[in-house]
């Protein structure tokens, strides 16, 4: 097989005209998704009040939800309304490419947001000299850089395979099924893969976990006032990272069963939890959770409202 041979997501086979409601689902998702992480970052951008930290981070979260989700909901929802399924191999390393770095670096921002909340807890006093903007941004790109740098590696050692294959058993394009399609040796993709995952996932899924940790220590050494404000702050970003690990969970688990281990339905269901479910919760989380975006949501519907009726 050649390198610009075409794939076929074989998953669309025989979908008859269910696949008209499947695009109206996932039309409704894609919107729901567009419009409360862009509400997200229009009242952290526009309300100078929120420019701190703890909500650029949360912006910075939003924005990612929008890159991984136009990197799965355009082609897929063109998927469901075309006869053919076929894309560029091109095409589709720069479509799994996407999805991979968007997961990545869900992880590295939601490790800076345990950062950010360890460093106000346990060194208050402290805070605005290590937080610092320009310390928040060096963090924020590292954030970014290092997931797409060393997945990027990855792609070029997937790039170099021959392929004998061109069925792709997912909606999207995954490495770990490119890599699959291959009649020669993938020992150094399936290393590189393992470095990745321990390098992305598990060290930031760790510090996270630590940070909580140390933050619920410090939480009972004191009093009980500043545990609710500590848990008050605290908590969204537990609900979003619990959410998102376990739907990565599933990913993880789903990619490594051979085609035909699940049924489709549940395969469909495993593979897109981590694209749909985290950029349509994250938001809703954060929107009613902090009750300075709360409040500000609250008065853009108040205004939008006696705009429309007068």
């Amino acid at each position: 097989m050649e390198n610009g041979t075409l794939f076929y997501f074989s998953m669309f086979e025989n979908m008859g005209e269910v696949r008209f409601l499947f695009f109206s689902l996932g039309f409704i998702v894609y919107f729901l998704i567009v419009f409360f992480n862009v509400a997200i970052i229009f009242i952290i951008v526009l309300e100078t009040a929120l420019h701190q930290p703890m909500y650029i981070l949360i912006s910075c979260l939003s924005l990612n939800s929008l890159y991984g989700t136009a990197g799965l909901f355009p082609r897929l929802l063109t998927d469901l309304l075309s006869y053919t399924h076929t894309i560029s191999r091109h095409a589709c390393h720069v479509q799994a490419f996407v999805i991979y770095t968007y997961a990545s670096n869900e992880y590295t921002i939601l490790t800076l947001m345990a950062y950010d909340r360890f460093v106000a807890i346990s060194k208050p006093l402290q805070y605005h000299s290590i937080i610092t903007p320009k310390n928040l941004a060096v963090m924020i790109a590292l954030a970014w850089i290092c997931p797409m740098f060393s997945i990027g590696i990855g792609f070029i050692l997937t790039a170099r395979l021959k392929l004998c294959g061109h069925d792709l058993t997912k909606l999207y394009c995954s490495n770990w099924v490119i890599v699959r399609l291959s009649c020669t040796d993938t020992s150094l993709n399936n290393i590189f893969g393992f470095i990745v995952l321990i390098t992305t996932v598990f060290i930031p899924l760790s510090f996270i976990l630590f940070s909580y940790v140390k933050i619920l220590i410090i939480c009972q050494r004191n009093s009980s006032e500043f545990r609710r404000k500590a848990y008050h702050t605290c908590l969204p970003h537990i609900v979003t990272f619990v959410n998102y690990s376990i739907t990565i969970l599933c990913e993880i688990t789903f990619s490594r069963y051979e085609d035909g281990f699940f049924p489709q339905a549940i395969a469909v269901i495993l593979s897109l939890e981590f694209l749909t479910i985290p950029p349509l919760l994250n938001p809703l989380v954060y929107g009613l959770k902090f009750p300075d975006i709360h409040r500000k949501i609250q008065h853009i519907l108040k205004t939008s409202k006696r705009i429309y009726s007068s």
